[in-house]
């Protein structure tokens, strides 16, 4: 497929959030759009940074690997925004300016080991999952505040914020609520040692709208920017 009709989607998708901050008494500055490019090839990159977009996110490791490697690893900021294996921990430090999806503990002491052994400090979102569907990963709402401070302890770690994917519905209520909550969680964790709560990771294609009225201020986004895979 061409990416030429990214410039005009960016635009239309600019337009969208400047509404959607004026509905809820923000600025349009205080919100980064993430382009999601999974499955696409390095030209979306290259089309959303002919666009105006210095944000990057791929959900797995090997597409990150092979569009860092395309595009360069200081071209644009690279998020890596999918469950990461521990495993994977080294690579992932090597490759992402911020990692999204920090699931668990036991995922965080990880990172933080590989960073020590690499001298570096990386920014990271803890993932938590509010909206009670278990195929949600994350922190779990009750014992997240526990494990946010425990995260928020582990050296090399800049514990920059949350972030959480709503429930797939239609129900818009619904959505909001989960966003809701976790912009509570986030302000119930700012009293936690260590914690830089200054991001909300909140909102994609079908619902970035709404989490920007509820504060966020990362949303990810990948149809609404390309269109729908394979189109």
């Amino acid at each position: 497929m061409t990416y030429l009709s990214v410039s005009s989607r960016v635009a239309a998708v600019r337009e969208r959030i400047a509404a959607a901050c004026q509905r809820s008494g923000r600025s349009p500055s205080e919100v980064t759009i993430v382009a999601v490019t999974k499955t696409h090839p390095a030209d979306a990159v290259e089309a959303v940074r002919a666009a105006g977009l210095t944000d990057v996110g791929e959900n797995r490791i090997q597409e990150l690997e092979g569009k860092v490697s395309t595009i360069g690893r200081q071209a644009v900021r690279w998020h890596l925004i999918g469950h990461l294996q521990r495993n994977k921990a080294k690579k992932a430090l090597e490759l992402a300016d911020m990692i999204h999806s920090v699931d668990s503990v036991r995922l965080a002491r990880k990172l933080s080991d590989e960073a020590a052994a690499s001298d570096r400090v990386i920014d990271v979102l803890v993932q938590v999952s509010v909206s009670g569907e278990e195929t949600k990963g994350g922190l779990v709402e009750e014992g997240a505040i526990d494990g946010i401070a425990e995260i928020c302890s582990f050296p090399g770690l800049r514990v920059s914020g949350l972030m959480t994917m709503a429930p797939y519905t239609d129900d818009e209520s619904l959505i909001r609520t989960t966003f809701r909550a976790t912009r509570q969680l986030l302000d119930r964790a700012a009293s936690v040692d260590g914690f830089e709560g200054r991001h909300l990771s909140m909102g994609m294609s079908n619902d970035f709208e709404v989490g920007i009225e509820e504060g966020s201020t990362i949303v990810r986004l990948g149809t609404v920017l390309f269109g729908e895979r394979g189109a």
